[in-house]
């Protein structure tokens, strides 16, 4: 059974550093070739690149409403993604841009949509949350916590319905992990033995709150134990660790055994949105992952002992990637805004 979490203090004081988790690294297999780690390397630096820039478009005021930002969680998609065939199904929650790249959606697509113009994925109306693509089969995007997890479910439901082999894989925070929809959604996933992988990016905190605050048992991996759903907590900041981690869980429910449950242990260097400061932590608490634990720098590291790449080729690298970025930012200042009568169009679909 699992150990109860210790009951929180009253202390509205900023919460103590907290050490970057000691596991090892992963499950599985952790052999990489050199074209697939400069290929992590690379797909890890677009999100953080593009994070960065959309960072700098909202505080110039060019975009509006909400903006959660993915900085420090690039390991988790990368590493899924890593696994994924193709038509394999991808939903998230509102921290998606990095979700999106990932999937291969076009950066000056998804900057588009940030600045609510009508070359964005959804002809500038969705902005930061709620912009997908059928083509890269990524379906959101979802404002509403833990809502997109029964969409997953069912998005899974449509594959077995159909005997297409291919998977869903439902990511969702800590501060979803105990939503009641979630735990329907699992029983039905258990019950009809769905093809879903269900990712939960524990990034310590939910919006201003800590896990161990929020959780009355912080193994989250373990919620579906109830509905005999195994899991597994992961070092999310290894992106070995999580395609090791998720070729297991993919391979599980692609052979028709039903959900599985991958916790990953990760960390958000921003605050939950732009709009907050994210004083419910300390600096020293940020700066140990940001120095420590650091998915890309993990990632930059190895290539440069094993002589991979050398310090002029990821220079090269960072230029190719900041082009695409800057070149993803004009884009998105230059295209037009959405006509008015577009206020009417893309609410009804006739069967």
């Amino acid at each position: 059974m699992a150990k109860p979490a210790t009951k929180p203090k009253d202390d509205p004081s900023p919460a103590k550093a907290k050490s970057p988790p000691t596991q090892s690294s992963g499950p599985g297999d952790n052999s990489v070739t050199p074209d697939e780690l400069k290929t992590y390397y690379r797909d890890m630096l677009l999100i953080r690149r593009f994070e960065e820039r959309a960072g700098q478009l909202y505080g110039m005021g060019l975009i509006g409403g909400f903006c959660h930002l993915y900085i420090g969680q690039e390991a988790v998609v990368v590493g899924m993604q890593a696994n994924v065939r193709d038509k394999d199904a991808v939903i998230t929650s509102y921290r998606d841009h990095g979700h999106m790249l990932a999937c291969g959606m076009d950066p000056k697509g998804v900057m588009a949509e940030l600045t609510g113009r009508s070359g964005g994925y959804s002809k500038g109306k969705g902005g930061s949350m709620h912009m997908f693509s059928r083509e890269k089969s990524f379906y959101g995007g979802h404002g509403i916590v833990g809502a997109q997890v029964p969409i997953g479910t069912g998005l899974a439901f449509a594959h077995k319905y159909n005997g297409d082999k291919n998977v869903s894989l439902t990511y969702f925070g800590d501060g979803s992990a105990n939503q009641g929809q979630v735990y329907e959604a699992m029983n039905m996933a258990a019950l009809w033995k769905l093809p879903v992988v269900y990712i939960i990016e524990n990034n310590r905190y939910g919006m201003g709150t800590s896990v161990e605050r929020a959780s009355a048992t912080t193994e989250l991996y373990r919620h579906g134990e109830a509905f005999g759903i195994p899991g597994e907590r992961v070092d999310g900041m290894d992106v070995l660790a999580v395609r090791a981690a998720g070729a297991k869980a993919i391979e599980h429910a692609r052979s028709g055994q039903g959900p599985y449950i991958l916790e990953m242990q990760t960390y958000r260097y921003r605050g939950h949105s732009m709009s907050d400061p994210a004083k419910y932590r300390t600096k020293e608490e940020v700066d140990k992952y940001r120095n420590e634990r650091d998915p890309i720098e993990h990632i930059r590291k190895r290539l440069l002992d094993g002589k991979i790449i050398d310090e002029a080729g990821l220079k090269a690298v960072d230029a190719e990637i900041r082009k695409i970025v800057n070149d993803a930012a004009e884009f998105s200042q230059h295209s037009p805004e959405p006509d008015p009568s577009e206020l009417w169009t893309d609410i009804l679909v006739e069967a």
